[in-house]
């Protein structure tokens, strides 16, 4: 059978598992499957709350104890090297408060020993730090105090709550709290973990002296001496802050990591643990429990919306019409899920309506540019047959464009929030979650939905600012940083399909020169690979196997620029009609990305989603 006629097998193929597996409401829920962060909190939570869920404990700690390797650590993805010490940690903690496991069981000794080699829990991230902080299992940083009369600064001030990334503020302003009211949960005398400890001091800071941290301290010692009242009003906003943005799940800004830090601040604040907010928090974190091969896992957010957006944008590029029900189905779905509340962007685009689209079922208030762009590219054909889904599609629109950053590109959930200076603050990963700069893979994505479904004309500003933003942010090897995925494939996939859809011609130097690095990372098997470590360190890292997604990136991208007929986009859709030969480890490795070197994701979709998208690409090119 020749090479189009396999490909036309296999997307059909594909569809006819989406039909099975779409939901009555014309949905596709994937696991959104991340670290061991979201299972390991929820066991100290569920042993806080006093909340006796057996079958829950049991398959949460199943997953954990089957995620250990020979050598006694977990990783975060697979070639990893040796492991990751806050997994590591993550998993002991939760072994050890589930009283399943003690310190002298085998898996715990090993775990202890890959600990201590690795320099104990002083070596672990500030995140991990404030929950043992918060059960006493470490001291507090001392002499540490964050002024409460930050919280009644003007929030267009510089520096103010609103310059943080939407993420760093839902993590940081529950953080404060705590550390504030150096606020402890008491443990059993036996849940200690002082032999993980050379000190009883941990350092929860860089030792950081420039001129920034120099001045972030002047004027913390100022906000410091502001009368009593302003403190006590600090943590009064503090609190309607937290209050305001509860989902209506129960969780904070719909993220189960946000949630769990938000319990310990509201028990902080005096909250009793049977009140309803509590409760309503630790149920909405229950309904993010979701089966995995390894055992039960707590997501961070479900991806419905996500999955259900990209999918549906495949399938009908794949040729299935609007009025087949699994279109029709998935865009009635998403029709409904579109905002219409204002959130914290309107902080920065204040004369903006409502009209994007969030991540997670559950995400009523908090849309942000890619699930928005996600689900404009799926209803843009239905939209143009229908005059009440025609008006909502220009809403979203006019909303996506208007969140584009003054540099030309778009970040993920905000406008203008790129205040360099914040990202020297001395916390791990200050560069990755404190602003919200634009990206190239945010930025592509973007300009190639104005490219291919907008009417908006390549010479318009808009569009010459967002080429001239990609084509500036180029690296020198010739591919992009994609900041959500794994990551230089992610990225150039993302600006170049980008770039090809305003216009921008094959032979253009920043073309090729993408198109020359990618030809020369394709693997023997005819498929790509990245490796999670390409985001620690900040340079293309290969991996010893080709994944699926990774693969269909990179031929998406070739497809723009090559013929179809190219050898080595033949060998990459060979490849992608071969799938369900693949390795567990191919068909498992994360190739989404939270936070680098700390956070990384399984997307169960995306070996459903981008292999079609390609296939059909191919097929119709």
């Amino acid at each position: 059978m020749d090479l189009e006629n396999i490909v036309l097998r296999n997307i059909e193929e594909r569809i006819k598992r989406l039909r099975a597996k779409q939901d009555e409401d014309g949905s596709w829920e994937y696991c959104f499957e991340g670290s061991l962060m979201t299972d390991s909190f929820m066991i100290l939570l569920m042993n806080d709350l006093e909340y006796k869920n057996q079958k829950v404990i049991n398959g949460i700690i199943d997953r954990i104890i089957n995620l250990q390797h020979p050598n006694g650590a977990w990783k975060l993805y697979e070639d990893e090297k040796d492991g990751n010490i806050n997994a590591t940690v993550q998993a002991y903690i939760a072994l050890l408060i589930s009283k399943k496991y003690s310190k002298e069981h085998s898996s715990m000794k090993k775990a202890e020993k890959f600990i201590r080699e690795n320099g104990g829990i002083k070596k672990t991230h500030f995140m991990l730090k404030m929950i043992l902080a918060t059960h006493g299992l470490i001291e507090y940083p001392k002499l540490f105090y964050f002024p409460m009369s930050y919280f009644l600064l003007p929030d267009k001030m510089p520096l103010s709550l609103f310059d943080l990334s939407n993420y760093a503020r839902v993590h940081l302003v529950p953080m404060i709290l705590c550390i504030n009211k150096r606020f402890k949960l008491k443990l059993d005398d036996d849940l200690n973990i002082d032999h993980l400890l050379e000190t009883s001091e941990v350092d929860w800071f860089y030792e950081e002296r420039g001129s920034f941290y120099q001045f972030l301290l002047e004027e913390g010692k100022n906000l410091a001496s502001y009368p009593l009242y302003f403190h006590q009003k600090g943590y009064e906003k503090a609190e309607r802050f937290i209050l305001d943005r509860i989902e209506t799940n129960g969780t904070f800004y719909s993220y189960a990591s946000s949630t769990f830090y938000m319990i310990y601040a509201l028990m902080a604040l005096g909250y009793e643990s049977a009140s309803s907010v509590i409760q309503n928090a630790l149920q909405g974190l229950l309904s993010y429990a979701t089966d995995t091969e390894a055992g039960l896992h707590i997501q961070n957010s479900p991806s419905k919306v996500w999955d259900t957006a990209l999918l549906s944008y495949a399938i009908q590029e794949a040729g299935y019409q609007i009025n087949d029900p699994i279109v029709a189905k998935s865009i009635s779905y998403l029709s409904k899920k579109q905002q219409n509340l204002n959130g914290d962007w309107k902080v920065h685009a204040k004369n903006l309506s409502p009209g994007g689209w969030g991540f997670s079922d559950v995400n009523s208030f908090i849309p942000d540019n890619d699930d928005t762009g996600a689900a404009l590219r799926a209803i843009t054909r239905s939209a143009l047959d229908q005059s009440t889904l025609h008006e909502s599609w220009l809403r979203g629109v006019h909303f996506l464009l208007g969140l584009q950053n003054d540099d030309g590109g778009w970040g993920a959930f905000e406008k203008n929030v790129t205040n360099k200076w914040l990202t020297l603050l001395p916390i791990e990963n200050a560069k990755d979650a404190i602003i919200d700069p634009s990206t190239a893979d945010l930025t592509g994505r973007i300009l190639e939905f104005i490219g291919n479904y907008t009417t908006v004309s390549n010479d318009d500003p808009i569009v010459k600012k967002t080429v001239n933003w990609l084509l500036k942010n180029q690296k020198s090897n010739g591919s992009w940083y994609g900041r959500w995925g794994i990551c230089y494939i992610y990225g150039t996939w993302a600006a170049i399909t980008g770039l090809r859809a305003v216009g921008i011609p094959k032979n253009h130097e920043a073309i090729k020169k993408a198109e020359k690095w990618l030809v020369s990372i394709q693997n023997e098997d005819g498929g790509w690979g990245e490796s999670g470590l390409s985001a620690v360190k900040n340079k293309y890292i290969s991996l010893k196997y080709s994944t699926p997604s990774q693969t269909a990136w990179a031929v998406d991208t070739l497809l723009s620029i090559r013929n179809k007929e190219d050898e080595v986009i033949r060998k990459g859709i060979k490849f992608l009609t071969t799938q369900s030969e693949l390795t567990n480890k191919a068909l498992t490795y994360p190739t989404g990305l939270g936070l680098p070197g700390q956070f990384y994701i399984h997307y169960h979709s995306y070996n459903e989603i981008y292999p079609l998208l390609a296939l059909a690409h191919f097929k119709n090119s």
